[in-house]
């Protein structure tokens, strides 16, 4: 990502903006391109059962969708079948939108396919299937390269996606990272770690602020980037904005784009 001359801040929706839809589907994903103009989509895949990758987050597919049980037990064609716009609602549970109206899991080549030009922020999620997965993420995402920041939370997953495609840029797993945030936190001299670029991170965590000032100038120093998640509050998102965080993930598009668009004007 830092090859491409991007500059602060991003808008980045995360799972697509899962506050305004159902959570890393194709209408979460056209609602944040074509109506908030988001820079970059954040989303998860996972491995099915047939080899195949999905965009979903949970291991199961219980909150998300009109089944139960775990995704990597459930085919392609099982999983494409389902519901995933079930049980997104807005309003407390009063009503279900999308219920209804063919909104269906994704796959990850789906994704990629109609958003050619838009950059993507992709975790590989841990399970039983997900190291078996790797060569087929690289394989997909490796025509792409260019425009993908990927990784995982997992360490040993993160470790062996980056050996799979290293040209690719990737985010700190969580490991890592926090290895990396305690050393700049407490002035010390950070673990040497050449495969990792950006530090997708909280911006607040346990109560405590990560993100200031401070923390970014040391992170640019070293050339790394900063993505903050997950951001909702409007007052959250422009102090992270005067301070210049890269990115700002986030639940509600709406909110970042009109923070962006008042610094702006």
């Amino acid at each position: 990502m830092l090859r491409h001359g991007l500059h602060p801040t991003l808008h980045i929706a995360h799972r697509g903006g899962a506050g305004l839809a159902p959570e890393n589907t194709m209408a979460a994903f056209r609602q944040a391109v074509e109506r908030w103009r988001t820079d970059m989509l954040e989303l998860d895949v996972r491995p099915t059962r047939d080899g195949h990758l999905v965009v979903f987050h949970d291991a199961t597919l219980d909150r998300c969708t009109d089944a139960a049980g775990p995704v990597e037990e459930r085919t392609l064609d099982a999983l494409r079948r389902l519901d995933a716009g079930f049980r997104f609602t807005s309003d407390g549970g009063r009503t279900f939108p999308y219920r209804g109206r063919g909104v269906t899991v994704p796959t990850f080549t789906e994704v990629l396919t109609a958003f050619p030009d838009l950059r993507l922020n992709v975790e590989l999620k841990a399970g039983p299937l997900s190291a078996a997965a790797i060569p087929i993420l690289a394989r997909e995402a490796q025509p792409h390269k260019d425009r993908l920041c990927l990784g995982s939370e997992d360490d040993a997953l993160a470790a062996a996606l980056h050996e799979a495609l290293p040209e690719a840029t990737h985010f700190f797993p969580a490991g890592a990272l926090t290895a990396l945030v305690m050393a700049l936190k407490s002035g010390g001299v950070p673990p040497a770690e050449p495969r990792f670029e950006v530090l997708d991170m909280p911006f607040v965590w346990q109560g405590i602020r990560l993100i200031d000032a401070p923390f970014l100038t040391a992170c640019a120093e070293r050339g790394l980037w900063v993505n903050a998640w997950t951001v909702d509050a409007p007052e959250e998102m422009r102090y992270l904005v005067e301070v210049g965080v890269g990115g700002i993930m986030t639940d509600r598009p709406d909110l970042l784009r009109d923070v962006l668009s008042s610094k702006d004007r």
